[in-house]
């Protein structure tokens, strides 16, 4: 019995020992399990996060490479000798590529190390396309770091993604004049006018900021100079531009619709500190700074083509009345070119269809009015007013001529003007109207990279600054000398009752430009201005400025900042 019980017993506790064994055993395999589960997923997000390593050292790899380049290593020797103070030697000149022919090579990575390289950056929004962009950025020493990208392509602090998917850049674009004019003492019944001796001028202060996603491009760009009206702030473009087909940039907003070669050039390029007058009076028939504009350009190697439905200014809306709607055109090309030779010839015109109602009355009226080709005074000798307007139009063939470091070119435009159906005007506001005017310019590059061709603009560019300012190592940057004629004549009709008055301006101007670098330039002008103009004696006006024709001389100068 007992042998019976103590078997029993032994039996019995063996089998509560199997069954705990056997929990615990299955308890212990289910955290097994449990842990498994959470090893594994934590191996999945490592093997995410090295996969997103290893692709963003994928593409440093490839800029590496793209980077290690003859071309690149010498750039780089080049940095290094400047920092220095070191002379360059020899064998480095044959891998500058600075200014040129803005897309004459093969490939995009040819096409951007030769685009604009060297000279003063835009004074506008960025409206290159995602591949250029990219390419751009490729080429620039940038900071990588967590995904984005800080670097300084085409010379504008950027910041990108590291694809440049996603961008954001600031670009400053600042020009104060300075000077004054000689001989303008008043005559006999004359007054002086706004002919200051010395004075100074913020004529440009805009601040371009650029806003990227792939092809999309919202520019927006305030402008604190603003003309002659120093300290007053406006404007210069707020709009969307999308980039995405080739070498085409379509526009919608704010914009200054390219129309004239002069019009189509940056400001930071110009030869003289201020447009020909007669450019300027044709652009603002329906174009000019901050037009509201829709529409696109395109161009290749040979030719330029641009085209816009244009409606008011910014801030020139009238509410309640007829708002001002136009259109530009204009078309240019290179029939010839060479490494020493470029031929450019081209057409623009511009058409404002129906001008702005000012008052009830709809009696529409035009002003032509331009100061002598220097904005450091607010009087203009050469003013028109036209009534009973209809439309206006003008159209002009543009010619250039580039001849290793001389550029020829002039532009010739009729302004005409058609009358209303206001039947109660009376006879001086009947009968069309035509203006004309024309001018000629020559620049020479005395040292620098000359005055190239840009295919983006269908115009000059600017000189390149192959060395920076460096006296200490023989280099002084980039020096040229412009000349240029130029003719705007406001009368019409002189012999019969609807003769318009408003004078002929004849500009002769002479100056120098002087690039230290590609961000800045000074300028100095001179001009001899010689206007005709009895309109106002004959009138019995009370704003007598001359009264049998009036001549003068202006001394101006300019410091120029691009970024």
């Amino acid at each position: 019995m007992i042998r019976r019980s103590a078997v029993s017993l032994l039996l019995g506790s063996s089998a509560l020992w199997g069954a705990s064994s056997f929990h615990q055993a299955h308890a212990a395999s289910a955290s097994d399990a449990q842990q498994i589960q959470a090893l594994q997923r934590e191996m999945q997000e490592m093997r995410r996060e090295m996969s997103g390593q290893i692709s963003v050292l994928r593409q440093r790899l490839v800029r590496a490479e793209a980077r290690n380049t003859p071309a690149a290593n010498a750039a780089q020797a080049r940095r290094v000798a400047a920092s220095r103070g070191e002379p360059l030697p020899d064998s480095y000149a044959r891998d500058i590529h600075i200014g040129g022919d803005s897309g004459t090579g093969t490939g995009m990575g040819s096409l951007m190390k030769r685009a604009d390289l060297g000279t003063p950056p835009s004074d506008r929004g960025v409206t290159s396309s995602w591949e250029s962009f990219r390419a751009a950025t490729e080429k620039e020493e940038a900071l990588h770091m967590g995904g984005m990208m800080v670097g300084f392509p085409g010379g504008r602090p950027t910041i990108s993604s590291d694809d440049g998917m996603y961008a954001m850049s600031i670009g400053l674009a600042f020009h104060e004049d300075i000077g004054g004019f000689m001989g303008m003492s008043p005559r006999a019944g004359e007054k002086k006018g706004d002919y200051e001796g010395l004075t100074e001028n913020a004529r440009r202060l805009r601040i371009p900021i650029s806003f990227r996603y792939k092809n999309w491009i919202a520019n927006i760009t305030p402008d604190f100079g603003s003309s002659n009206a120093d300290g007053s702030a406006t404007l210069y473009e707020a709009n969307l531009n999308y980039a995405g087909f080739h070498n085409t940039v379509i526009t919608a907003g704010y914009f200054q619709p390219r129309v004239t070669e002069e019009d189509s050039e940056s400001s930071n390029e110009f030869e003289m500190m201020e447009r020909p007058a007669i450019t300027d009076i044709v652009r603002n028939i329906a174009a000019g700074d901050a037009r509201m504009s829709v529409g696109a350009l395109h161009y290749g190697k040979r030719w330029w083509i641009a085209g816009y439905l244009t409606g008011q200014s910014y801030g020139k809306r009238a509410a309640g009345y007829d708002s001002q709607t136009g259109g530009t055109f204009r078309v240019a090309g290179r029939p010839y070119m060479s490494k020493d030779i470029d031929v450019h010839v081209g057409v623009s015109a511009i058409s404002a269809f129906k001008v702005a109602q000012a008052t009830a009355s709809d009696d529409r009226s035009a002003t032509f009015a331009e100061q002598p080709e220097v904005d450091l005074t607010t009087t203009k000798l050469l003013s028109a007013t036209v009534g009973n307007v209809g439309s206006i139009w003008s159209a002009g063939p543009e010619l250039g001529f580039r001849w290793k470091r001389l550029v020829l070119k002039g532009e010739y435009y009729n302004i005409g003007v058609t009358r209303g159906n206001n039947s109660s005007a009376s006879a001086a506001d009947q009968g069309t109207v035509n203006f004309t005017g024309y001018y000629g310019a020559a620049n020479y590059t005395i040292f620098g990279k000359p005055r190239s061709y840009n295919i983006k603009e269908g115009a000059f560019a600017a000189p390149g600054v192959d060395h920076a300012f460096d006296p200490a190592n023989g280099y002084w940057g980039a020096l040229e000398v412009s000349a240029r004629y130029s003719v705007t004549d406001l009368n019409s009709n002189l012999n019969s009752a609807n003769a318009i008055r408003g004078g002929q301006q004849t500009v002769w101007s002479a100056g120098l430009n002087w690039y230290p670098n590609r961000h800045f330039r000074f300028m100095l002008d001179f001009n001899h201005f010689i206007v005709s103009d009895d309109s106002k004696a004959s009138s019995g006006s009370t704003s007598l400025y001359d009264i049998m024709g009036r001549h003068g001389n202006s001394v101006a100068g300019r410091i120029q900042a691009a970024f």
